[in-house]
């Protein structure tokens, strides 16, 4: 076969990967800086231009048609497969992105899929000298932004003094004045800040945003970098890339110290939960620090201190590392329809029993109306010119800086002032005279609201393309320039003291449009930093490596996870159970037993008490065929309650909720189960044309599925309360479902029919057991002594009981719940015998077997809301303390 690479290799090739990338790639737009050849691209100035002059202009690529030394240095150790491997590397990072998970959900929703995350094969390169431009730079602002929000917080003098407005400030929806006056714990307000940068076609480097509130990219990068680096091993190895972990070891060291805590502090992550656009990367970067992953509704304030709930008890929260913005904080004193954040936070925060990274407050800091005012506030505040230039900005708020930059909009950027607007940015360079004189006089009428700042072209970063990948013309896989914005992060490493992050989170364009943007569909890229000292190979392992004993720490299990744990564990049952119903109910519809009444009444019970079809279609005894229509229609309704497609869905929603205490294989499984059932649904499902027969394969399918997520469940968790409580969720679904269905069977007579017994032993998944002890026997002792007391048969009643028993002893020893245990209402199996349960009455009924199955449905009724009061929303404990001090 003919490699597709093949078409893009010239017949003359270059002698080395080198020179074959530079004759291959073509050079970056007019006016853009070229990364691969480390050269602009000749563009004539336009006069008005706002960066005219602004740094040396290097060689031009005309006269530089090579590519950069550290460019050069990559191509050359791709290995001795070169270009024609790069679509399979490519091929190889797309199937390791969907296998790991990576997601980045724009506009997330229950319902809606996942979009996974977006990397190109290729990093972006940065030289020592580069960086340590940058480096002096970001520290210098991330002191410099502390230093404001300190004053701003503090004595004023930035707003009495005019050099900061206090229109921007304290006019921004941003600015906590329940803040004022607040020094935060530790002494630093701004733990960590980010700074999205780029280059012009001079190669000189500017500041165009600054994110303080919870700046995302650092789990992301994390897994870029990882992805990127296993694909060029060599490369990423002989070219002297600088490691990460030792800044996110300082960031977690740093944050201790500053705790009250110290060295024992209990810090968090809070997220906003699975539907957030970036949970991934909330759950990936918990794992990662080893923080655990919350959300609002985790904790709680008492006596102004915050709480993690936890089953066994109300835990101690020292730090928080948030990743949700100050507006969602705290719904007594901020947003009050926020259900993201934890009441009384604030006042936890004020009495200093709680570090925060960030303080709240920082959001006025992210306009980009405040780059405007940067250079004046580093002079009068550090003492010191910006090493990192901010972009050209004006905020329209200001007259003198109105009639000065409105002459420059057909050159410049059009911004919103304030989040609330929620305007895209405006390039004016793309309006006509028409829509340029409207916007001439929406700022001068408005002008608070605009900000303008100078239009930089971005530097073009090689990315490969595969072929099809970009809609091109190009008739295989090749090389395209796009353009490419960084983001660089400052850590605090303790009171007052930062560092760099050495490398970022590289945004690239899709295509030639300037859109580096992921929110609007754009890719990502690693950034590798090149180093001639020797690199730093810390890990996030313990210090003292060497040490013969480790102390065993129980990880911390959360009320919500555990919550969610017992949940995902009652779905996964309930799903196994009425898709086993369903295909016995369409089997023996349609096989030898479609006329036994006893059997068809105890499935039309079942299947009506178990949601499968609605109490006002008639039974099968009355209509068999309305009943098997109906029964298959209702299986892929998510609205349903009781469907198999909503325990589905109820499946994915609690798993996605503990993602970070599932394997990703487990998690893969979820997904793919969930998306597969709903794109087979049966021929027919929404025009009333059923098929029983590909019902009956789509449920034998999901049997399978259903039964590696047991697998999963069982045989890959910890051993912990949390899985204990999955556990249980699973055991309290089956006790109450399979007593149930036996007690229907009594009622309708169905065991004592031929097909009824069959299908009953079928229900409990003891068909081969059944007939391997008791062979053709048909009689209730036999079914009784499996079903029901038999200790060694995982489906018998008597197992589930005392399992679910067993299981819920561990959880209050482990917690030490005082009082009557949760399971008092779950029969105990142990006396229970065979003669007694088979006694029949005078009226001929089972009365002993009745009433302990009756017991055991009774029981699961009560155990779940004893298990939430206790262990989930910790109800009793509220009454004892208050919110505030």
């Amino acid at each position: 076969m003919t490699n597709p690479n093949d078409r893009l290799l010239p017949t003359d090739l270059p002698e080395s990967a080198a020179q074959l990338a530079a004759a291959l790639a073509p050079a970056a737009a007019a006016g853009h800086f070229d990364e691969l050849r480390g050269a602009g691209v000749s563009a004539p100035t336009p006069p008005t231009s706002h960066l005219a002059g602004a740094a040396n202009t290097p060689s031009s690529i005309a006269n530089n048609p090579d590519l950069s030394r550290a460019w050069a240095d990559f191509f050359e150790h791709l290995g001795p497969e070169g270009f024609q491997d790069l679509d399979r590397r490519m091929h190889s990072l797309q199937r390791q992105v969907r296998d790991n998970g990576i997601t980045y959900n724009v506009y997330a929703d229950s319902n809606g899929p996942q979009r996974p995350w977006s990397v190109d094969l290729f990093p972006l390169i940065l030289s020592q000298g580069d960086w340590a431009h940058i480096e002096r730079g970001v520290l210098q602002r991330a002191r410099l932004l502390d230093r404001v929000m300190a004053d701003v917080y503090g004595p004023q003098e930035l707003l009495r003094t005019g050099l900061l407005p206090s229109a921007l400030v304290q006019g921004h929806p941003g600015y906590l004045r329940a803040m004022h006056g607040v020094k935060p714990v530790g002494g630093t307000h701004l733990p960590i800040a980010a700074f999205d940068m780029a280059r012009d076609a001079q190669g000189a480097w500017w500041v165009v945003t600054q994110r303080t509130q919870a700046p995302s990219g650092l789990g992301y990068l994390l897994e870029n970098r990882l992805l990127i680096s296993r694909l060029f091993p060599e490369a990423f190895s002989q070219m002297h890339v600088q490691r990460l972990a030792a800044t996110y070891r300082a960031l977690l060291d740093g944050l201790r110290r500053m705790s009250p805590a110290g060295a024992d502090a209990r810090i968090v992550l809070l997220t906003p939960g699975p539907y957030n656009e970036t949970y991934f990367e909330h759950a990936y970067l918990a794992r990662y620090l080893g923080l655990t992953l919350v959300e609002g509704n985790d904790l709680t304030v008492r006596d102004a201190r915050l709480y993690l709930k936890t089953l066994h008890g109300l835990q101690p929260v020292h730090g928080m590392l948030k990743r949700l913005d100050d507006e969602f904080l705290d719904p007594l004193e901020l947003r009050s329809d926020s259900r993201l954040g934890v009441p009384g936070l604030l006042q936890a925060i004020r009495a200093g029993n709680v570090l925060v990274a960030n303080a709240p407050g920082s959001a006025f800091l992210e306009s980009s109306a405040m780059l405007g005012f940067m250079p004046a506030l580093s002079r009068h505040l550090l003492g010191e010119e910006l090493a990192l230039p901010s972009l050209p900005t004006w905020w329209c708020g200001e007259q003198a800086a109105q009639q000065a930059v409105l002459p420059q909009l057909p050159h410049s950027v059009i911004r919103p002032t304030w989040p609330s607007l929620q305007r895209p940015p405006v390039l004016g360079g793309t309006l006509s005279p028409q829509d340029l004189a409207r916007w001439t006089e929406h700022i001068q009428g408005q002008g608070d609201e605009y900000t303008v700042q100078a239009y930089l072209p971005l530097s073009q970063v090689p990315t490969w393309r595969t072929e099809g990948s970009d809609g091109s013309s190009h008739g295989g896989s090749h090389i395209a320039p796009r353009s490419v914005m960084l983001r660089v992060f400052a850590v605090c490493d303790g009171p007052g003291s930062w560092r760099v992050l050495p490398g970022g989170l590289a945004r690239i364009a899709t295509d030639e449009r300037e859109i580096a943007s992921m929110q609007r569909g754009g890719s990502s890229a690693d950034v590798w930093v090149q180093t001639d000292d020797p690199v730093d190979t810390t890990t996030l392992l313990a210090h003292n490596q060497s040490a013969p004993a480790v102390v065993h720490r129980s990880r911390q299990v959360t009320s919500r996870a555990a919550e969610n744990l017992f949940w995902l564990g009652r779905y996964t049952e309930r799903t196994e159970n009425v898709t086993r119903l369903a295909r016995i109910a369409l089997q023996c519809l349609n096989g030898e037993d479609q006329s036994s009444q006893p059997l068809l009444a105890w499935l039309s019970t079942l299947a009506v008490g178990q949601g499968l079809v609605l109490p006002s279609v008639p039974p099968a005894t009355q209509a068999r065929r309305v009943f098997e229509r109906s029964l298959v229609a209702g299986l892929t309704q998510p609205a349903q309650v009781t469907s198999v497609g909503y325990n589905l869905r109820g499946i994915l929603g609690a798993a996605s909720a503990v993602r970070d205490r599932l394997s990703q294989e487990h998690w893969n499984l979820i997904v793919s189960t969930e998306a597969e059932f709903f794109a087979q649904r049966p021929p027919g499902a929404d025009d009333g044309d059923h098929s029983p027969l590909e019902a009956l394969r789509q449920l034998e399918t999901l049997s399978g599925r259903t039964a590696a997520m047991t697998g999963q469940q069982t045989d890959r968790m910890t051993r912990d309360d949390g899985w204990r409580l999955l556990s249980i969720g699973r055991h309290l679904e089956r006790l109450g479902f399979l007593a149930a269905a036996l007690d229907s069977g009594l009622q309708t007579g169905a065991v004592f029919d031929e097909g009824g017994f069959e299908a009953m032993v079928a229900l409990f998944d003891s068909t081969i057991t059944f007939h391997a002890q008791y062979q053709q026997r048909r009689d209730m002792p036999a079914l009784l002594d499996l079903l029901v007391i038999d200790r060694d048969n995982p489906r018998s009643l008597a197992w589930v009981a005392q399992t679910l028993r067993g299981r819920i002893a561990k959880i209050e020893a482990a917690a030490g719940t005082p009082g009557e245990s949760a399971a008092t209402g779950i029969p105990d199996a142990s006396e229970l015998s065979l003669a007694a349960l088979c006694t029949q009455d005078a009226e001929g009924r089972y009365a002993a077997l009745e009433q302990y199955l009756a017991a055991c449905v009774q029981g699961v009724m009560g155990l779940s809301d004893v298990l939430a009061t206790r262990y989930f929303t910790h109800s009793a404990d509220a009454l004892r303390h208050s919110v505030g001090a």
